[in-house]
């Protein structure tokens, strides 16, 4: 019985000191990053009435929401699984700025299940939002900004996948598709299965080009030889041709990053508008940080708004970065009497330094702590010494 009450739920955990550390010092590193390019900071609060959460976020969010009642007002409410519409809220109404808004955040989210099976249902979701512009510069900002993101925290983008959920859609209305077909397609199109897709797609009957077109998204994923391979088997719809010009144009302005194409990715169909991209590096066989357009959120909360993003889980990308040993610590001497000592420990803590108080009685325990130097007085001077182990 007595176990039960320290054990925590599946896929929660807590985070120890050395991890809490370095996500920290992270977290810090990166909003200042943040900072330097105009972003600023917002800290939304853990939950909100259930509507607010999953406005225009179609059907993505709800599954992965936990819900409970508010006995306040009796109403439904949400712990939030992602800030994004959280930070659209606040774009909307609170602002209500008329030009370009930059915000970032950094909080935890809530995931009723885990993203896979190794995943932890709290992630520690940093990110950024542009607003107000429909550009293609605000796209290529944001990939700009992720890649210099992840090469802060050393772990470099191996590959930035560049995405449209614009085509998968045009080619889906066009065919006119219902509803369930489209989610079983859209399943199979976003885990690769081309049996499943083959199969779906016969015994729909679909016709041409759209048949052929909806089987060739999956090949569609490489340089940008494929692009232009997708510009030839794709039927050239209006909405198709714009989008493909959307990508080829995001790819040349940052020419400089790792940029692939996949347009058969499609997370985040019902909450993304337009260009989608996911990047790779670190080993981790699954994206390390994601983003795109999403401007119909802001439509969603009454108010029309160009919008682009990314985001990371800063616990995941800590895990990934090069693990470097924590500086440690200094213990002194407890005596708020000395002036001189107290002068010392304020200088060290001035210059970078954590200095311990050594309470009494703990002899032997302080190197459990982190304590790897110990302040001591000689020839009327106070020094730092290593810290004799026990």
């Amino acid at each position: 019985m007595s176990m039960r009450r320290w054990l925590l739920p599946e896929a929660i955990e807590d985070v120890l000191p050395d991890e809490a550390e370095r996500i920290e010092a992270l977290r810090r590193r990166l909003l200042d990053l943040f900072r330097g390019h105009g972003y600023e900071y917002v800290i939304p609060p853990l939950l909100e009435y259930l509507e607010s959460l999953l406005t225009g976020s179609g059907r993505d969010l709800d599954l992965r929401t936990f819900k409970l009642v508010d006995q306040l007002s009796g109403r439904t409410l949400g712990v939030r699984a992602d800030i994004t519409p959280q930070v659209a809220r606040i774009d909307a109404h609170l602002l209500n700025r008329k030009g370009v808004t930059r915000l970032c955040y950094c909080g935890s989210v809530l995931h009723a299940l885990p993203a896979r099976l190794t995943a932890s249902r709290q992630p520690l979701q940093i990110g950024v939002e542009l607003y107000g512009h429909a550009g293609g510069e605000a796209d290529a900002e944001m990939i700009r900004l992720l890649a210099e993101a992840l090469a802060l925290t050393g772990v470099a983008a191996t590959r930035i996948d560049l995405g449209h959920v614009g085509v998968f859609r045009c080619l889906a209305s066009a065919a006119g598709l219902e509803d369930d077909l489209e989610q079983d397609l859209f399943a199979a199109m976003q885990a690769k299965d081309l049996p499943t897709l083959r199969e779906l797609l016969g015994a729909a009957a679909l016709g041409e080009p759209y048949r052929s077109a909806l089987l060739a998204l999956p090949d569609c994923y490489g340089g940008s030889e494929r692009l232009a391979d997708a510009a030839k088997r794709l039927p050239p719809l209006p909405e198709i041709v714009r989008a493909l010009e959307e990508l080829t144009a995001l790819a040349a302005a940052a020419p400089e990053l790792p940029v692939s194409f996949d347009l058969s990715d499609l997370r985040g169909y019902h909450y993304h508008s337009g260009v989608v991209f996911a990047a790779y590096g670190g080993e981790h066989p699954s994206a390390i940080a994601l983003g795109g357009r999403y401007d119909k959120v802001g439509l969603s909360f009454g108010r029309a708004r160009p919008a682009t993003g990314f985001s990371l889980d800063l616990r995941e990308l800590v895990r990934l970065t090069p693990q470097t040993a924590l500086s440690g610590k200094i213990l002194a001497p407890c005596d708020p009497m000395d002036a001189e000592l107290r002068q010392a420990v304020a200088s060290l803590r001035a210059a970078g330094e954590c200095v311990v108080d050594a309470l009494p009685g703990h002899d032997g325990d302080w190197a459990e702590t982190g304590c790897d130097r110990r302040l001591v007085r000689r020839d009327g001077r106070w020094l730092t010494v290593p810290l004799e182990r026990a």
